[in-house]
């Protein structure tokens, strides 16, 4: 098979986040096609466990840690050197060795890259065919961020916003083709680089249908007389983190006030000291990670996604939809989704007021499964209808032309 060479920001592998869970199905999908050399950074140590699940997807793989904290201090660099605090932040120059030596013996032709941050490694490669996926706007959240931090930080965030949005239409003008996670993020980004429109694409993330199937029994992880609402997502990512405190401080004692059995369970690994302080609330209950969150997402009586600071396409809602449950979400947790067709079982909050009105009927309501959820989700969201976009442009390599 013809070599390829795939850069991600992050092992992808296990696909247990958002970003992971894209990555992952993107290189399971080009290992069919071609013999992937894989350079990426893990900055979990539990996942130096599965690294030999990676390796026996690639033809070489170059898997470097990836300290957070010592991170940060390099990522302040580019307040001198004016770039992106992104950039340093994951740059390692045994990685652009590994890079540069792997384009020259393979001879590499076809480069994917994951995530803005990593296109800094191929950046002197315009012979080869480079194919950018940006997942979602990252610029726009480091915007976003800024408008609920005080300064000096709300500052500093908005600077990265700026440069990171500078260095995202660099790629974008200099690279072959960039993809987005849905139409709506690729047409809010070519609203801000409309140069680059003609090779912006998109595709939608995918479910796998066969793992999350409410017709599989899971044990109950609630006790008999709770009825739970949840909220599943990796509880080191801030706007999780701040989603969920918000809720659980602001939403929660209300709802609990109209039916005290209601209990709300916040379902993720790594939750920080804010999110493990609302524990301590009544009818509060911070898991921490956990096996299989498809018991959890079973047998709750509805999925709640507050995220106020939000972009591109939420897989927790995706996999809730195709357990068949009820959705309730923010506006901003929404974007993406053409969700107007799913009816009333699938519901959008902004305001608290909207929060309790909303919620009202299911509070007082049975449990429900809805079946049309999951057909949903298994018409729009199946991986390899949605990636054969990335077919379609990296064989427009072969002749040099531009997919479609």
């Amino acid at each position: 098979m013809e070599p390829l060479l795939f850069l991600v920001h992050r092992i992808p592998y296990p696909p247990n986040k958002g970003d992971k869970i894209r990555s992952y199905h993107l290189l399971q999908h080009l290992a069919r096609h071609y013999a992937v050399h894989l350079g990426t950074f893990i900055d979990d140590p539990e996942d130096w466990s599965h690294q030999d699940k990676v390796k026996t997807l690639c033809a070489s793989t170059c898997l470097l840690p990836l300290h957070p904290g010592r991170s940060k201090r390099a990522s302040l660099k580019g307040l001198w050197t004016g770039q992106a605090l992104t950039l340093p932040y994951y740059y390692q120059a045994p990685l652009q060795q590994w890079v540069d030596a792997v384009i020259q013996r393979e001879q590499i032709r076809r480069i994917v890259v994951f995530s803005s941050s990593m296109a800094q490694y191929v950046e002197r490669y315009p012979q080869a065919y480079r194919l950018m996926d940006f997942v979602d706007l990252d610029s726009d959240k480091w915007t976003q961020y800024a408008r609920s931090k005080s300064w000096p930080m709300n500052q500093l965030y908005r600077r990265e916003g700026r440069r990171l949005l500078d260095y995202e239409r660099h790629i974008a003008a200099t690279f072959d083709a960039s993809l987005f996670v849905s139409a709506h993020e690729a047409g809010v980004f070519c609203e801000r680089a409309p140069h680059c429109a003609p090779k912006v694409h998109w595709y939608n993330n995918g479910v796998d249908t066969h793992y999350f199937d409410p017709s599989l029994s899971h044990p109950n992880p609630y006790p008999p007389a709770q009825i739970a609402l949840v909220f599943t997502g990796a509880m080191d990512y801030w706007p999780n983190a701040e989603a969920v405190e918000w809720f659980g401080k602001t939403i929660f004692p209300r709802l609990r006030h109209l039916r005290p059995d209601l209990h709300f369970y916040i379902v993720g690994s790594n939750p920080t000291d804010s999110v493990q302080q609302l524990g301590s609330r009544e009818g509060i209950h911070v898991t921490g990670r956990v096996a299989d969150v498809r018991p959890y997402l079973a047998h709750a009586h509805w999925v709640v996604a507050p995220l106020r600071i939000a972009r591109g396409i939420q897989n927790k809602l995706l996999e809730a939809l195709a357990m068949e449950k009820p959705v309730m979400a923010s506006a901003q947790a929404m974007e993406g989704l053409d969700t107007q067709s799913l009816g009333p079982g699938c519901l959008t909050a902004t305001t608290p007021e909207e929060w309790i009105t909303g919620a009202q009927p299911w509070i007082q309501g049975s449990p429900q499964r809805i079946s049309s959820h999951r057909q949903w989700v298994m018409r729009h969201f199946d991986w390899t209808t949605n990636l054969r976009v990335v077919d379609d442009l990296l064989s427009s390599a072969q002749t040099g032309q531009t997919a479609p």
